[in-house]
């Protein structure tokens, strides 16, 4: 059974506030228990199938017709999806983030993809500057075969410096700057690698359609 907006957003501002951060290339954190035990599951069992990536990775964009994301279709469909961006887009966690990582989420909008990625994937180093404010990549997959499928972390010479732990129901957390790069060393995926792709995004963001709340701002 789905926890209440409220339950989820206890279970992330005690998450965030537990978060162990590292200055080093770039300001960023990871934290555990992000979510209710029982809303991890439900999230994992969501049955949206992993896209075929048909030889193709280094951006997601390239594979923009088949990602999901906790839109407005998905949230009607799916109670998970609802309380998790009802959670997100509440005052306590909205607060709570600002404070915690130093970021200004004023009249900014929460959008939510569910990732699955398949072997063959990878991501180019990247900063994700521009209209995001906020990112936390939340991981989901529990496959003990998944423990080094974090997330790679970049200097400003594009240098491998580090690599988060994967581990089920825990984040990587940074605010997007100039020097923000992060990535996916291409290696092997058994199954599929499941996370969750939180951001808040400036009013500038074209593809409205992904967004949780496209005309409601966060407070």
């Amino acid at each position: 059974m789905t926890s209440t907006p409220q339950t989820i957003a206890d279970s992330l501002t005690a998450s965030f506030e537990r978060a162990k951060g590292d200055p080093s290339p770039y300001p960023h954190w990871f934290t555990t228990g992000c979510l209710p035990a029982q809303d991890v599951a439900e999230i994992l069992a969501l049955p949206f199938p992993a896209p075929e990536l048909g030889g193709i990775s280094g951006k997601r964009e390239v594979h923009n017709a088949t990602r999901k994301y906790f839109d407005a279709e998905n949230m009607r469909e799916f109670p998970v999806c609802k309380a998790f961006n009802e959670a997100f887009q509440s005052a306590m966690v909205v607060r709570t983030i600002s404070q915690t990582f130093g970021t200004n989420l004023e009249n900014s909008f929460l959008r939510v993809e569910y990732a699955q990625d398949t072997d063959g994937f990878w991501l180019e180093p990247h900063t994700d500057l521009g209209v995001k404010l906020f990112t936390m990549l939340l991981y989901l997959s529990p496959d003990a075969d998944h423990k080094d499928l974090g997330t790679d972390i970049y200097d400003t010479q594009l240098r491998h410096v580090g690599r988060s732990p994967f581990e089920s129901n825990a984040a990587m957390i940074f605010v997007p700057s100039k020097i923000s790069y992060h990535g996916f060393e291409r290696r092997p995926i058994r199954g599929v690698r499941k996370s969750i792709i939180i951001n808040y995004v400036t009013n500038e963001w074209r593809a409205r359609e992904q967004l949780a709340f496209p005309a409601t701002p966060v407070a």
